[in-house]
């Protein structure tokens, strides 16, 4: 997706009609920020709410993140 983003600033357009481009790629980008950034609180609250909901899946869950990080080598 980048790389056809990149193929059309490079071939050649006027000052304004790439000035105007660029304005409109940084509100889509704003919009995107914005989307992502709902979707991890959102996501964040339901974990939050799954582990209030049921604990002992939250403990398991704690205990492969604590073997795991046992595991991991440096």
């Amino acid at each position: 997706m980048s790389s056809s983003r990149n193929s059309a600033k490079s071939r050649g357009s006027s000052g304004t009609a790439r000035g105007a481009s660029a304005a409109g790629e940084a509100k889509g980008d704003a919009e995107r920020l914005r989307r992502r950034a709902r979707f991890l609180r959102e996501r964040n609250e339901a974990r939050e709410l799954r582990d209030r909901v049921q604990p002992r899946r939250t403990r398991t869950a704690r205990m492969r993140q604590a073997m795991r990080m046992r595991t991991f080598r440096w």
